[in-house]
C-alpha cells in the first residue's frame, strides 16, 4: 500500500540541501528527488540499501574502466553517474523518512572513499594496459591522493572553524556573567540563511563587537532614551529577523519600534487621565543589542567582489566551492572518460581542485586573524568591567 508522501515541491523542500556543489544542483537532484518520493511511496527501501547499490554499481563502472577501450569509458562513466545519482539519493530518503543512522553516514562515507579509489586504480590502469605509459600508474596515485587530501583537509578546517566558534561563545558567556549583556550570532550563518542581504551598505560589512551595556530594568522614559544608542547596523538588524543563526541565548533582540511601543504605554495611560496615586508600570528591561561576528571580514573587504558571486550562487542553492571533491571526480571519472581525455581532464581537475583548496586555506588564514581581532575586542570590552 503506498505510503502518504507530501507532494514533490515539499518533497524538494525537505531533501535538497540550501546549497550544494552545482554538478549535484544542475544534473542529480532533477533527477534524484523524483525518484526518491517514488521510492519513499511505493518501497520499504532503506537509506542504507541504496547506499549499498551506489557501491555496487560503482564497481561496475570500475569494472568497465578496467576494458581500456573507449566504448567501454563511456559506459563506465555512464554507470559512475548513476552510481552518484544513488549515492546522492540516500540522505535524500533518510530526510524524507527520518529513517537516517550514524552508521548509514559513516558507511556512505567509506563506500565513497573505496568507489574512488577503485575507479581510480581501474580507469588508470586500463589505460596503462592499453598505452604502456606509465603516466597512468601516476595520475592514479595524484587522483587517490587529491580526493584523501581534499576530505582531510575539509575536516580539519571544520574542526578549527568550530574550536574558534565554540572560544568565541565561551567568551561571550564570560562576558555575561560580567553583566556585558549581549546576543550572539555568526556574520557567515546569517548570510547563508539571507543570500539577498547587500553588505555593501553595511559599515564595514559588520556588526562589531563592542561593549554593550549590562541588561538592567529601567524606567519606560530611560528606556525610550536608550533606544538609538543600543540600535544595531541596519543590515544585521535585517538579518537577525529571518535567520536561525547559534546564539548563546534563545531570547532575540526587540526590535526598535517593539521597544518604542512598550516606553508610550506610561505616557498614554496619563493622557487619558489615571489616577495618580496608580501602581506604576512595571519596568521593563533594556533591549540587548545582538552582536554580530563576522569571522570571514578580512576576505569580505580584500574581495567584494566575491560577495556578490557567492550571494548569486546561493540564490540558486550553488554553494561557492565551485570545485570539490564532487566536481573532481566528475571531472576524472565522467567527463574525461566520455570524451577519451583520460589525461588532459585528469589534470585539469586536479589543479584547479587545488586552486580552490588553496583558496579556503588562504581563507582560512584570514578568518584566524579576525577570530584574534574578536578575542582581543572581548578582552578590551571586559576589561573595564574586571577593574
Amino acid at each position: 500500500m503506498p505510503r502518504d508522501i507530501p507532494p514533490l515541491a515539499e518533497v524538494r523542500r525537505i531533501t535538497e540541501k540550501k546549497r550544494d556543489a552545482w554538478w549535484t544542483v544542475m544534473l542529480v537532484d532533477p533527477v534524484a528527488t523524483p525518484l526518491v518520493r517514488w521510492i519513499a511511496k511505493y518501497t520499504r527501501a532503506t537509506p542504507n540499501q541504496l547506499t549499498w547499490g551506489a557501491f555496487l554499481v560503482g564497481l561496475g563502472s570500475a569494472a568497465c574502466f578496467a576494458q581500456g577501450d573507449w566504448r567501454w569509458l563511456l559506459l563506465g562513466a555512464v554507470l559512475y553517474h548513476v552510481s552518484f545519482i544513488f549515492d546522492c539519493m540516500d540522505g535524500k530518503l533518510a530526510r524524507l523518512t527520518g529513517t537516517g543512522s550514524v552508521f548509514g553516514a559513516w558507511l556512505d562515507f567509506v563506500f565513497d572513499r573505496i568507489r574512488v579509489l577503485v575507479c581510480s586504480v581501474a580507469l588508470m590502469g586500463g589505460q596503462y594496459a592499453r598505452t604502456d605509459d606509465v603516466l597512468y600508474l601516476w595520475l592514479a596515485l595524484a587522483v587517490a591522493s587529491l580526493d584523501a587530501l581534499r576530505y582531510i583537509d575539509s575536516l580539519e578546517i571544520f574542526k578549527i572553524r568550530h574550536g574558534m566558534r565554540k572560544q568565541i561563545k565561551a567568551r561571550m558567556r564570560a562576558a555575561r556573567k560580567a553583566e556585558n549583556q549581549a546576543e550572539l550570532a555568526f556574520m557567515e550563518d546569517l548570510l547563508r540563511e539571507n543570500p539577498e542581504a547587500d553588505l555593501e551598505t553595511d559599515r564595514d560589512t559588520v556588526a562589531p563587537l563592542e561593549p554593550v551595556a549590562p541588561l538592567e530594568t529601567a524606567p519606560a522614559a530611560s528606556a525610550m532614551e536608550a533606544t538609538p544608542a543600543t540600535s544595531v547596523t541596519p543590515a544585521a538588524s535585517s538579518l537577525e529577523t529571518t535567520s536561525a543563526a547559534p546564539a548563546t541565548s534563545p531570547a532575540p533582540a526587540l526590535s526598535a519600534t517593539t521597544a518604542l511601543d512598550g516606553a508610550s504605554a506610561p505616557g498614554t495611560a496619563a493622557a487619558t487621565g489615571a489616577a495618580t496615586d496608580a501602581p506604576a508600570p512595571a519596568p521593563a528591561p533594556a533591549r540587548r543589542r545582538t552582536a554580530v561576528v563576522d569571522l570571514h571580514q578580512e576576505f569580505r573587504r580584500r574581495f567584494p567582489w566575491w560577495v556578490r558571486c557567492r550571494n548569486f550562487l546561493l540564490r540558486h542553492r550553488i554553494r561557492a566551492h565551485l570545485i570539490s571533491g564532487i566536481e573532481f571526480q566528475m571531472g576524472v571519472f565522467i567527463i574525461g572518460p566520455a570524451v577519451d581525455a583520460v589525461v588532459a581532464t585528469t589534470v585539469v581537475s586536479g589543479v584547479l581542485l587545488l586552486i580552490f583548496e588553496l583558496a579556503i586555506i588562504y581563507k582560512l588564514l584570514l578568518s584566524t586573524r579576525d577570530f584574534t581581532r574578536t578575542i582581543n575586542s572581548f578582552e578590551a570590552a571586559t576589561a573595564p568591567v574586571n577593574s
